[in-house]
């Protein structure tokens, strides 16, 4: 049967998972024309007003609102396939079995991965980076060896390679940041990548400034010097098209949350050799091959990595993501925010006093726009904007590094995604004029 509104198929496959909401599959034209409007409606908050006034979301660089096709597939494993996987031998835990592995599939597949053993679901971006360095980095890592990552990375690309530096006597270096056009100073690259560096952790859009990073060249140099890369794609794998294999990254971490998906789900990617090699980051049911009073064998990846009862329904959620996103397209994606972007500056111009930090050629940048007015605080800017309905974010963007070599102590931050118009953009222009006629811009 065809449920109401949703456009979700109930199969009479019970391992079926739920296809792409009708308004969205209508709004897709062959010819790639999208109705960026119809893909709005597929988003049930935007039905709300916020104090009377329609919502205006601009801070999906935090997280992402979520389509009814990804709120019905929760709802639909919950209401009929709810079971624990790759365990029981009934009909329902063998279909729930199935929902989440072809989830692992469809992630593999937006990523081009070559297969989907080299997905591990994770929470989020954050512990995939936390288990590449625990697993990965205490196997690989020791006295005198060094970690470079850049001044531009989120905390959960720093704070867990200073924890592991400090154990095992590594040195901690960084790309540093050119403050005046927010991008990394790539000159510095020559002294910093020695045969000394083992892992280059490198983020591929900034969470911060929306900047593109060149992480091809710096993949490339780094695995001249023999260097693991590790790339943060928790900016990246929602808003364009990624490819693992054309990177030629090692290790790619991202969160569902960002890219339409539940909260708690989360993936690292990493190729198939490296994985096996590496030990397991928890322990319990599930990783195990044989387990005897004093010691135990562990299963291949990617079930070494997934210790316990996962987050099933949402890793099934976030194959419906992706399968959402896919129907899209990605290349579609980044060209609707490219034009927003666009449209964003032009608009931004016309704000005396606005200082937008990061590349202002929108080649260069993702949608996501740091910005000072005057001396607004970011905090008190938000506020303000909050009172006409629409959200951004205030403060450092755990990117405290970033700060400081912008030499601030935070910005405000609006960002876009699939879900905004032009119009959204001139309500955060004309909230702009408000906060400077109340400080006296």
């Amino acid at each position: 049967m065809t449920a109401t509104m949703s456009g979700i198929r109930e199969a009479t496959d019970p391992s079926c998972t739920p296809t792409v909401t009708a308004t969205a599959t209508a709004a897709i034209a062959h010819d790639s024309a999208i109705d960026w409007r119809a893909v709005k409606a597929d988003f049930p908050i935007f039905d709300h007003e916020v104090g009377g006034k329609p919502l205006t979301y601009l801070d999906s660089t935090a997280t992402s609102q979520k389509p009814r096709v990804v709120i019905d597939t929760l709802h639909e494993f919950y209401s009929h396939h709810n079971a624990n996987i790759h365990r029981g031998l009934y009909a329902l835990s063998e279909a729930a079995t199935a929902m989440y592995e072809q989830a692992r599939a469809k992630v593999a597949r937006f990523i081009h991965a070559r297969s989907s053993r080299e997905v591990i679901f994770t929470r989020n971006a954050t512990e995939a980076i936390n288990l590449v360095a625990y697993s990965w980095g205490r196997a690989n890592i020791g006295p005198g060896d060094t970690i470079l990552i850049t001044e531009m990375e989120h905390h959960a690309d720093i704070v867990p390679w200073q924890i592991l530096a400090q154990e095992k006597g590594a040195t901690l270096a960084y790309i540093p940041l050119d403050p005046a056009t927010g991008t990394l100073q790539m000159d510095k690259l020559d002294d910093l990548l020695t045969d000394k560096v083992k892992l280059v952790g490198v983020v591929h859009v900034s969470n911060a400034l929306g900047t593109i990073n060149p992480v091809e060249e710096i993949i490339r140099r780094a695995h001249e010097v023999g260097a693991v890369v590790l790339l943060d794609g928790a900016q990246s794998v929602p808003h364009m098209p990624v490819d693992v294999q054309a990177l030629g990254c090692d290790f790619l971490v991202f969160s569902g949350h960002k890219m339409c998906a539940p909260t708690g789900s989360g993936v690292l990617w990493g190729r198939r050799e490296l994985l096996n090699a590496m030990p397991p980051f928890l322990g319990g049911g599930d990783m195990i091959r044989r387990v005897t009073m004093q010691s135990s064998t562990y299963a291949e990846p990617p079930a070494r990595f997934e210790a316990g009862t996962p987050a099933i329904a949402e890793a099934i959620g976030l194959g419906a993501a992706c399968d959402y996103l896919s129907a899209i397209g990605m290349a579609n994606v980044r060209a609707h925010e490219v034009a927003i972007s666009q449209y964003a500056l032009e608009r931004f111009a016309e704000v005396p006093g606005l200082h937008i930090f990061g590349p202002l050629d929108v080649r260069q940048r993702g949608a996501t726009f740091s910005f000072a007015l005057a001396d607004v605080p970011p905090h008190d800017m938000a506020s303000i904007l909050d009172s006409e309905g629409i959200a951004i974010r205030a403060g450092h963007h755990c990117c405290h590094p970033t700060m400081f070599a912008l030499d601030v102590a935070g910005t405000s931050r609006a960002s876009f995604y699939i879900y905004n118009l032009n119009e959204d953009v001139d309500r955060l222009v004309a909230g702009l004029h408000k906060a400077a006629q109340i400080f006296g811009v």
